[in-house]
């Protein structure tokens, strides 16, 4: 049994003010303004847009992210429509195999130490069910079948591409006090980045508070 915490890759090549630059381009054509493109001009013409609730000019960029998280998790990210999704399958991936180490990788619930006896209890029973998983296998089960008992604690990777525009919704639900703690694990790390990347777009989203 492997136990890790989760964590989150930018797969997309960022280049911030290009995207500011191609967002402000496709805006003005709204308003026959392209004239008015100077140097620096994208960032005051972004937060304009954002202002007045034209946002629709954002999904003309997309951002890829793989995210490593417990499938509950995932279960939540994945209610987001307009996006494109590609996840690791327990249906085929056989996790007594030596490609995964012969053991199943569980995220880590943050929420307990390790000094507690519900961290204690939560562990106990992920070594109970690699065990039931791994004897399930053994006696001739596919994984397809196996997977039954796997809990949402069972870590997994999604690829999620969004375009810009999602991926404020995204952050403005998912980084919020009333989103689950996971969730908020996932998401506030990732909110800091894209803000740190892509000026302007995220600015004005602070559910990243840094706390769960």
């Amino acid at each position: 049994m492997k136990i890790i915490e989760p964590y989150h890759e930018i797969l997309s090549e960022i280049d911030g003010g290009k995207i500011l630059r191609n967002i402000e381009l496709c805006g003005r054509v709204c308003y026959k303004s392209e004239d008015r493109i100077t140097e620096g001009s994208a960032e005051k013409f972004v937060s304009m847009i954002l202002k007045s609730g034209h946002e629709s000019v954002l999904e003309h960029e997309k951002v890829t992210v793989r995210i490593v998280c417990d499938r509950g998790v995932t279960h939540e990210i994945v209610r987001h429509r307009i996006a494109s999704y590609s996840q690791e399958s327990t249906r085929y991936c056989n996790y007594s195999k030596d490609k995964f180490g012969s053991e199943i990788t569980f995220i880590r619930p943050f929420f307990w130490t390790d000094d507690e006896e519900e961290y204690k209890v939560w562990k106990e029973t992920m070594q109970e069910i690699e065990n039931a998983y791994n004897r399930l296998i053994s006696l001739g089960a596919k994984p397809e079948e196996a997977r039954s008992i796997l809990p949402n604690s069972v870590k997994t990777e999604i690829m999620v591409t969004m375009n810009l525009r999602e991926w404020r919704h995204f952050f403005r639900l998912r980084t919020s006090e009333r989103a689950h703690p996971q969730m908020r694990e996932v998401a506030v790390p990732l909110l800091e980045d894209f803000k740190k990347k892509i000026p302007v777009v995220f600015d004005d989203i602070d559910g990243a508070d840094g706390s769960y």
